[in-house]
């Protein structure tokens, strides 16, 4: 759980069937601290009989994302761009994959679920369903014979305001989450992943319950 919108509903649908153990993975990204706070929240909300939480520092020393690499700005948002924003971070799903599926072989759980959204986000290559597909088929050649553990992505084809309704018929605490890219008190309401989060809640006819510096409307941006 990143502590984000997308993993707390990923969660949420998780909970009706098996007991959570929760992993966060922090990764020197800009708002690493709340998100980390967010995760610990969360955590405590589907009272997780176990949690991990790791960091991967060396992301920073990668670079190539404006999330992990200050000298690189977070664009404003452009929901109508087709091409892969600088926010990307690369290959980063697969290293929380990894780490997951080592944790899920030693407490020997059998799913792991992730908030991977496909249609309706960024665009990112590593939210790929085929992405998803072939790293099951690598845990299944990967693990003990024993072993059998899948990577579950129950938002990976749905519309993000359909994830926010889907949420709410769950209860699932959005006020706990964060997803803004560049602000840690206020989110800024203007980065990628602000607007997509703002116009999913616009489009739901609901309010956002987290606090933003702006709120444009994204709505009218709608396919």
């Amino acid at each position: 759980m990143s502590g984000g919108m997308d993993s707390c509903v990923a969660a949420a649908i998780a909970e009706r069937e098996f007991e959570i153990a929760a992993l966060h993975a922090g990764y020197g990204q800009r708002t690493e601290t709340r998100e980390l706070e967010c995760f610990e929240a969360l955590a405590d909300h589907f009272k997780a009989t176990a949690r991990l939480t790791v960091h991967l520092d060396y992301f920073t020393q990668i670079g190539g994302s404006s999330l992990t690499d200050t000298r690189m700005p977070v664009g404003e948002a452009d929901l109508a761009n087709p091409n892969v924003p600088n926010t990307y971070v690369p290959f980063r799903n697969a290293h929380f994959l990894s780490i997951a599926t080592s944790w899920a072989e030693a407490i020997r759980a059998s799913k792991i679920f992730i908030g991977a959204v496909w249609e309706d986000s960024s665009g990112y290559p590593d939210c790929r369903p085929a992405y998803y597909d072939i790293f099951n088929t690598l845990i299944r050649v990967g693990t003990r014979p024993e072993t059998h553990i899948t990577v579950e992505t129950p938002l990976i084809h749905l519309k993000k305001r359909d994830i926010v309704k889907r949420g709410l018929e769950l209860h699932a605490p959005f006020h706990l989450t964060w997803s803004c890219y560049r602000a840690t008190d206020a989110a800024c309401g203007v980065c990628d992943s602000c607007a997509l989060r703002l116009k999913a809640f616009q489009e739901a006819g609901v309010d956002d319950p987290i606090p933003y510096q702006t709120r444009p409307e994204y709505a009218q941006l709608s396919n």
